[in-house]
């Protein structure tokens, strides 16, 4: 039988300077030791670098122990070393319980909000094994790895202790099924733009108010998509088709939005966006964004007038979950692949369908039923979900602005 082996964590903490990692790594390659684990994070110019190192019996740990120390004077830097044995790394407890990312967002993050969030991971019975920030503005996002947790139980507990802290908390499985994500779905009213183009075309028609009141209760599943969006197009009727150009003035989309679509077009995702507006508005926002998918409903126009009707099949709560699948197998991609994105009742069959459902700014049946709920006003804060960090952003704006001539 093979000796259990021995484990030395060194932890070297001071201020960040080149060659720090290269000079212990190149004094314990003079050791029979071999490297189970290293992680490394600075924060404000502050060096935290820790490394596990294993040994056997005939290594003479003294003097490891005695060079490390001799790397961390030199370099004016704290030392912290600990030895044990067993598997080390903790690998294999990691594997049976699977990694998780547990990642919190906030317009002002508090440190009771991260106390509230670290006590409900431990009380699960999980580790926190690295924390790391993926952004400060416009919004605070950190994240954190964990290992040893049930995803649903902990994104149930953690729902919770959001809530009422104020912030916003998604859990997701770590390794590939995070990495693969894919295609993009979103939503349009509310979601993808400010406002509801229906209740824009009402205005135009007098009859604004009486719109917004079903477009509401229609969001909050309280009507049947389909005959409310009759309903509310039958009000439309006899309004001169000019007008959809006017709205189409008037449409602004939500921030962040082209910020998340021209980082994530940089990494190969697809975008679509399924709506139960209409066609005539958009056609319009899908060319300007470079979006590759797009099904909408379509308003019927004689003579220069809005009929008041509707042509084709409707786009309501089945169609778009079938308008997802339609597009996750046109871009040759699985479902587990896909996140969705939306706000009202109508979308919640394509939040279950998708890899990932977001509820973004939603009513609460949706954010209930979603994977995850955002409900800061930056659109882009969907990439930090992702594991994409505002530096990563922003570097990759600053390389395009070098490159444009």
């Amino acid at each position: 039988m093979n000796a259990k082996k021995r484990t030395l964590l060194i932890t070297l903490t001071g201020r960040d300077r080149p060659g720090v990692t290269s000079r212990l790594f190149t004094t314990l390659a003079r050791f029979p030791v071999t490297v189970a684990d290293v992680e490394q994070v600075v924060i404000r110019g502050r060096l935290v670098l820790g490394v596990l190192v294993s040994y056997g019996s005939d290594t003479d740990v003294g003097q490891v122990l005695a060079a490390t120390e001799k790397v961390a004077a030199d370099l004016g830097m704290e030392l912290e070393l600990a030895t044990g044995s067993g598997p080390g790394s903790g690998r294999e407890a990691r594997r049976r319980h699977g990694r998780l990312h547990v990642t919190i967002l906030g317009s002002a993050l508090r440190p009771a909000a991260i106390a509230g969030i670290a006590g409900r991971v431990a009380a699960h019975g999980a580790n926190i094994d690295r924390i790391e920030r993926l952004a400060d503005n416009p919004v605070t996002c950190i994240e954190m790895h964990v290992s040893g947790a049930d995803p649903d139980g902990l994104r149930t507990a953690l729902a919770a202790e959001a809530a009422e802290l104020q912030v916003d908390v998604a859990v997701q499985r770590g390794g590939l099924a995070r990495r693969t994500k894919r295609l993009i779905v979103m939503d349009v009213d509310s979601t993808l733009i400010t406002s509801e183009v229906i209740e824009l075309l009402a205005e135009h028609a007098g009859r604004a108010d009486q719109v917004a009141a079903i477009t509401e209760a229609a969001m909050r599943g309280e009507l049947d998509f389909e005959r409310s969006l009759r309903e509310r197009v039958a009000m439309l009727k006899g309004l001169d088709e000019s007008v959809l150009s006017e709205v189409r003035a008037k449409v602004e989309f939500s921030p962040g939005v082209r910020t998340l679509v021209r980082t994530l077009k940089r990494l190969d995702y697809k975008f679509a966006i399924v709506s139960g507006g209409f066609t005539q508005i958009t056609d319009a926002l899908a060319a300007d964004l470079g979006i590759d998918y797009a099904a909408a409903n379509v308003l019927e126009i004689e003579d220069g007038k809005l009929t008041g009707r509707l042509l084709g099949p409707i786009i309501d709560r089945p169609g778009k979950a079938a308008a997802l699948e339609r597009f996750a197998a046109a871009a040759g991609v699985p479902l587990s692949q896909t996140v969705a994105i939306g706000d009202g009742a109508n979308d919640l069959d394509m939040l279950a369908v998708a890899g990932l459902g977001i509820a973004y700014n939603a009513k609460p049946i949706v954010r209930e039923a979603a994977d995850t709920a955002v409900n800061v006003p930056y659109m882009d804060a969907i990439a930090f979900l992702l594991g994409i960090s505002r530096d990563d952003i922003d570097a990759a704006d600053a390389e395009d602005a070098e490159r444009t001539p």
